[in-house]
C-alpha cells in the first residue's frame, strides 16, 4: 500500500503551449493526473516559454510553478535556465515528499536533482532516453560534475527499455543497482469510430531531423498511386525541419495533398488521431514515443521503425506495422488501408494500449517506487 497524500514535485525542463519539449512533459502530466486521482498532491516545476510575462499557475489542472525561460547559450534546450528557478530550487524540493526529476543534461533538471540530494529529499529520476553515452564536450563535463552523482545517489532511476538501461550504466561507469523499469502509460480512451472517406495518413510529432518527417513526405507518391484520394497531415512544433518538409512537398507537387497545422493541443492531437486511418512515426532510435501510445489508445494503427522502443509490442500485438527503413513505409501504410487489415489492427491497437500501457498499472508501479524511496533513510548530502 502506498503512503497516503504524497506531495510529489515533477521537474521538467520546459513547458510551452506548442509542446516543444515533447514526451517528458506529457509523461509528467499523465503521471500527475493519475496521482491526483489516487489522493496525492503532484506539482509541476519547469521553465515556461510562449506564455508572455506571466506563466500559468496550473497545467491541465495540475498546480505548476513555471519560470520564464532565459536562453544563456545557443545549445537548444541545454542552454536555457532561470536564475529565479535556481534560487528557489532548495525551497521547492523541501516542500515535497518525493522529487521526481525528468532528467536531461540541462540547467534546469540537473540543479533541481542536486538540490533534492542536498536537502535529503527522496529523488526519483526518469531520463526518457535523454541521458546516454556521448562524446560531446559539454556532455562529458556535465557527466563529470553532476550527472553521475545524481544517478548514483538517487533513490531510484526509472528506465524504459533495456537499451536505455545499458546507456545509463555506461554513463555511470558501473551497473545501476537501483534501476526500475517503468513504461510510459497512456490514459484510457474510447475506441474511435472507424474513419470513413478517403484515407488520412497522420504524422504528429516534433519536426526534427531524428523523427524523419521528410521520410513521411517521401512515402506519399507511392501511397497516392494506389489511393489517389489520400490526404496527409503533418502536425507538430517545428524544430528545424519544416522548411525542408515544405520544400519536398512542393518538389513532389503535392501541396494540395498535405496539411501542416503546426503545434496542436492535447485535445486537438487526439481529434486528429481519431480522424486518421493510419499513424506514421518514421523516427529512428525513439525510446518510447507518447504519440504512438496515444494513437494506439484510440485504436489508430501505427507504423514505426525497428529502432522504436514500441516496435516489438506493435508487431506482436498486430497493432500496426514495423519497417526496417523508409523504403518500406508506403507498403506498410497500404497494408493498413486494406479494410480487413485496418479493422483487425485497430482492435489490436486499442487492446494493446489498455492492457499493456494503462495508467492504472503504471501509477501503481510508480507509487511502489515512491513508497520505497520515502521509507528509506537518507542522509543529507
Amino acid at each position: 500500500m502506498s503512503t497516503p497524500g504524497l506531495r510529489v514535485l515533477h521537474a521538467v525542463t520546459l513547458h510551452a503551449p506548442t509542446g516543444a519539449f515533447g514526451g517528458p512533459v506529457r509523461v509528467a502530466l499523465n503521471l500527475s493526473h493519475a496521482l491526483r486521482e489516487r489522493g496525492h498532491a503532484p506539482r509541476l516545476l519547469a521553465l515556461a516559454e510562449g506564455f508572455g510575462a506571466t506563466p500559468p499557475t496550473e497545467v491541465e489542472g495540475v498546480p505548476a510553478r513555471l519560470y520564464p525561460a532565459r536562453r544563456l547559450l545557443p545549445l537548444g534546450f541545454s542552454g536555457i535556465t532561470s536564475p529565479a528557478l535556481l534560487a528557489s530550487a532548495g525551497r521547492l524540493v523541501r516542500g515535497a515528499d518525493v522529487v521526481h526529476v525528468h532528467l536531461a543534461r540541462d540547467l534546469v533538471t540537473l540543479p533541481v536533482a542536486l538540490a533534492a540530494l542536498r536537502a535529503g529529499v527522496p529523488l526519483v529520476l526518469q531520463t526518457h532516453g535523454m541521458v546516454d553515452p556521448s562524446d560531446k564536450v559539454l556532455a562529458r563535463v556535465l557527466d563529470s560534475l553532476a550527472v553521475r552523482r545524481v544517478l548514483r545517489d538517487a533513490s531510484a532511476v526509472l528506465y524504459l527499455t533495456s537499451h536505455e538501461r545499458r546507456g545509463l550504466d555506461a554513463v555511470l561507469g558501473t551497473p545501476l543497482d537501483h534501476a526500475v523499469r517503468l513504461v510510459n502509460g497512456v490514459p484510457g480512451q474510447p475506441a474511435r469510430t472507424p474513419p470513413q472517406g478517403p484515407p488520412v495518413i497522420l504524422y504528429a510529432a516534433r519536426l526534427q531531423a531524428r523523427k524523419r518527417p521528410r521520410d513521411f513526405v517521401a512515402a506519399a507518391p507511392e501511397i497516392l498511386r494506389h489511393h489517389p484520394g489520400a490526404r496527409f497531415v503533418i502536425a507538430g512544433p517545428d524544430e528545424g525541419e519544416l522548411p525542408a518538409v515544405r520544400e519536398l512537398i512542393d518538389q513532389l507537387g503535392l501541396r494540395d495533398r498535405f496539411t501542416c497545422p503546426g503545434a496542436l493541443s492535447q485535445a486537438e492531437v487526439l481529434a486528429e488521431l481519431r480522424r486518421a486511418h493510419v499513424y506514421v512515426l518514421p523516427s529512428v532510435d525513439e525510446p518510447f514515443p507518447m504519440s504512438v501510445l496515444e494513437a494506439l489508445s484510440v485504436g489508430t494503427p501505427a507504423v514505426v521503425t525497428e529502432s522504436n522502443g514500441l516496435a516489438s509490442a506493435v508487431r506482436e500485438a498486430g497493432a500496426g506495422r514495423v519497417v526496417a527503413d523508409a523504403a518500406e513505409l508506403p507498403g506498410a501504410v497500404r497494408e493498413l488501408l486494406e479494410p480487413q487489415e485496418a479493422a483487425a489492427a485497430s482492435v489490436a491497437a486499442h487492446r494493446l494500449a489498455a492492457d499493456a500501457f494503462s495508467m492504472d498499472a503504471v501509477a501503481a508501479s510508480l507509487l511502489e517506487v515512491y513508497t520505497d524511496a520515502v521509507g528509506r533513510p537518507r542522509p543529507r548530502a
